[in-house]
């Protein structure tokens, strides 16, 4: 079979697993901080909804994910690591719309060029209470992703077939607005990426990893 063919294939059988039951909580426990003052904690009527988009495409015949560093400020989420999204405004309409939307915001992709494969499990995140839906998209080819400048310090793109060693899983204390955090995270570019982040790249390895093994065996 040709790279083009595996490709295919990867769609095809990510869009039917996403269908399925997904491991959600079972796969998100396995990244989940060891100790930290937010845990336990669970979403309200005010906590606010939020989606964020993992996005695969071929290059190098290989399939390829970005993420983002995102800039400092004042906040929860200064200068992490995660996927481009944010909060849903009223004017989406929809989650899926809320995700394209911000990614479009964030690093200049084209929505209308995104297919959709489904959705993976909402994350609870508790210090800043928002409820986060991660839509999974592919698109063809290798976009050209421009970062904003006011939200985005880096775009860091990797092969999703990183992810599958287990030797770039770490711990460390991280500092967050009052708070100390002992938490497992994915080693990325230099960087780390934990908490939800770290949540659902677990979760979509699993749900790859069920039935597409040729991720791995791609030259």
């Amino acid at each position: 079979m040709n790279v083009p063919d595996l490709f295919s294939l990867f769609q095809e059988k990510l869009t039917q697993n996403l269908k399925k039951p997904l491991p959600g909580e079972t796969a998100h426990m396995m990244m989940e901080a060891f100790t930290a003052s937010y845990l336990g904690v669970r979403p309200t009527e005010q906590t606010r909804k939020s989606a964020v988009l993992l996005l695969l495409y071929p290059f190098n015949d290989e399939i390829y994910i970005p993420l983002i560093l995102r800039n400092s400020y004042e906040g929860f989420h200064s200068g992490e690591v995660g996927f481009p999204g944010g909060r849903y405004e009223q004017t989406d309409q929809d989650l899926v719309q809320t995700a394209l939307r911000e990614a479009n915001e964030e690093i200049g992709l084209r929505p209308e060029d995104v297919k959709i494969l489904g959705t993976l499990s909402e994350i609870y995140i508790g210090p800043s209470d928002f409820l986060v839906l991660p839509v999974v998209g592919y698109i063809p080819y290798r976009p050209e992703l421009v970062p904003d400048p006011r939200e985005v310090q880096q775009i860091l793109e990797a092969k999703l077939a990183y992810f599958i060693d287990p030797t770039i899983i770490g711990c460390a204390k991280i500092r967050i607005p009052g708070d100390v955090v002992l938490t497992p995270y994915y080693e990325i570019h230099g960087h780390k990426a934990w908490g939800a982040t770290a949540k659902m790249i677990r979760e979509l390895l699993t749900v790859i990893r069920n039935d597409l093994p040729c991720i791995e065996k791609m030259p």
